[in-house]
């Protein structure tokens, strides 16, 4: 069955359905024709211009929620088919802070959408995790891992119900809400320095449309406890700045802004880990993805698959894109060229929920926002 099939006639819910990444998704899901989306989330100001944008669609709910609140989560999963768990704290800094708000959104709120699945026999459910959960250094990492660990253990405490729980691991979405891009942009705008943590800090990077295949692939192969990653490519940070810098100076015929090296913040990782090295000794290759099966009880091995070299795999380890590549990356996403139009940037989001979105067809082009940040 293919994932087009699994979304037609189906009631399915999005937690962190207003986010940059479920906005997206979104947009891709509705020509196939669901039955009803619910679009779960706490925020109501996103929610009512998401609400504005697609109007015109008769079957799209909107509710307000948050997933610490378990029986209203269990209320919004009523006759639900599937979902797709989005909600979360995804910034690094704000968590090594508030370590335990994250605690309570990404590890009890995991527990809880888990707990409302089973409550109402929701056929499959899609977790996103992040590569910053693979050896954490930080507590937005270390509550992911802990999501991750909660997805998997689904599929054993179970009991009779027939629910998969899986996991797709994103890398840097570019450009997911909440990092460099906008604040790169606002202070050269502004004439001011870029400020690096570290100019040889590198990242995986995934495209929107390549964020939403992923959680298309995992709900069309899924069968519990695996977690599917698509293979990407790694990006320096320095050279996204220099490329920004570059581009935005010439657009506005500015001087180049000095590039100042500032260190790390807390829980900042040199580079990101894929896959750790116990990992991928139960890790296939699937096309463009890779699978890992759970460590707990079994786990049937898909057909056309290819163990993986047994390594760690690390953004530090790998060769970067060129600067040419990447450029061609930022323009392919629309990034450089929303930035070269002759309005510039002007703080909004690309394809912002409150912007008047047409032609929402299955092979509609899919732009980015302007920010470059974890998942």
């Amino acid at each position: 069955m293919t994932f087009e099939n699994q979304i037609k006639g189906k009631r399915i819910l999005v937690s962190g359905g207003t986010g940059a990444v479920g906005y997206q998704l979104i947009r891709r899901i509705i020509p196939y024709e669901p039955r009803v989306v619910r679009i779960f989330s706490r925020d109501e100001n996103k929610q009512f211009h998401l609400q504005e944008s697609l109007r015109s669609h008769r079957n799209i709910r909107f509710l307000i929620g948050d997933i610490r609140d378990r029986e209203r989560l269990i209320r919004a999963m009523e006759d639900v088919d599937l979902v797709f768990h989005l909600a979360a704290m995804k910034h690094v800094e704000s968590c090594e802070y508030n370590p335990f708000e994250a605690i309570k959104t990404n590890i009890h709120g995991t527990q809880n959408v888990i707990d409302a699945a089973l409550a109402n026999d929701v056929a499959k459910v899609i977790f996103t995790s992040t590569d910053k959960a693979v050896n954490p250094s930080n507590a937005m990492g270390a509550s992911k891992l802990m999501a991750e660990k909660l997805m998997v253990a689904a599929n054993y405490f179970k009991g009779t119900s027939e629910t998969i729980f899986s996991i797709v691991r994103f890398g840097n979405v570019l450009c997911s809400t909440g990092s460099v891009i906008p604040r790169f942009v606002e202070r050269i705008k502004n004439r001011q320095s870029i400020d690096l943590t570290d100019p040889n800090m590198t990242r995986y990077a995934i495209t929107y449309t390549q964020a939403v295949d992923l959680i298309f692939e995992a709900l069309d192969i899924a069968v519990g406890g695996e977690v599917i990653i698509r293979e990407m490519p790694v990006i320096r940070i320095s050279d996204l700045a220099e490329i920004l810098q570059e581009e935005l100076c010439s657009l506005y015929g500015c001087d180049l802004p000095e590039i100042r090296i500032m260190g790390r913040k807390a829980g900042e990782k040199l580079g990101e880990e894929l896959i750790t090295l116990e990992e991928s000794m139960r890790t296939v290759k699937k096309g463009d993805y890779f699978i890992i099966s759970p460590q707990l009880g079994r786990y049937d091995t898909l057909p056309s698959t290819d163990p993986i070299q047994v390594r760690t795999y690390s953004s530090d380890k790998e060769t970067p894109m060129s600067k040419d590549e990447l450029k061609s990356l930022l323009y392919q996403e629309d990034i450089l060229t929303h930035l070269s139009t002759d309005e510039g940037y002007n703080g909004s989001v690309i394809h912002d929920p409150g912007s008047n979105q047409s032609a929402l067809t299955p092979d509609a082009p899919l732009a980015a926002s302007q920010e470059f940040g974890g998942h």
